[in-house]
């Protein structure tokens, strides 16, 4: 059975398809899912508990992925990166460049990019329109960012239960509320440009 990569990502849904207008479009779209991801990055909630504060970054990559389909998710990932890369504190903290990413967040950052590409996917497939779909695009996309993350992240430790207990297990019942966030949400948005259309 072929796959069928024919479904419109939301930001597709509205607004110009074509021209120089589309090019403005993504463009202001860019720009505004990097401050997302910086704003993101920044907010901290504690849950009771949890030393480990849950940050919404993972979210929002995961969302603008969803919503602005592979192509589009990807190149705004990596301006995000980009502006990281440069200085710029973008990410969680304070400390940003090229020494800060190749230290043990590495591994995350390039899952990102991966994950952002696979939600894009999902997407094209119809999956962001159904919230049980939603979910296991998230789990997917979650993955993703934690595989190649944990993976960099064990040459900082001194072994696979010390990368665990720094890289996953404080984080899992925040990546959980976000998922289960992220699943509600996106199908909702589809109703609304739906009804916005009507």
């Amino acid at each position: 059975m072929a796959l069928v990569l024919n479904d419109k990502a939301l930001t597709e849904a509205f607004g110009p398809t074509e021209g120089s207008a589309l090019r403005i479009k993504q463009a202001v779209l860019v720009i505004l899912g990097i401050a997302v991801l910086t704003i993101a990055a920044k907010v901290q909630v504690f849950l009771p508990g949890n030393p480990v504060p849950i940050t919404f970054g993972t979210f929002a990559v995961l969302t603008i992925g969803a919503a602005y389909g592979p192509r589009l998710g990807l190149m705004t990932v990596l301006g995000y990166l980009a502006m990281g890369a440069a200085g710029a504190a973008v990410f969680a903290g304070e400390e940003a460049g090229l020494t800060y990413m190749m230290g043990g967040t590495g591994g995350y950052l390039v899952g990102y990019a991966l994950a952002t590409l696979a939600l894009g996917f999902f997407a094209r497939l119809g999956w962001d329109r159904s919230v049980l779909l939603m979910a296991v695009a998230m789990l997917v996309g979650n993955a993703l960012i934690y595989i190649p993350g944990l993976v960099w992240l064990n040459g900082f430790a001194e072994s696979w239960a010390q990368t665990f207990a720094w890289g996953i297990t404080p984080f899992l019942i925040g990546d959980a509320l976000k998922l289960a966030l992220a699943a509600l949400i996106m199908p909702a948005l589809w109703k609304l440009v739906g009804k916005a259309r009507a």
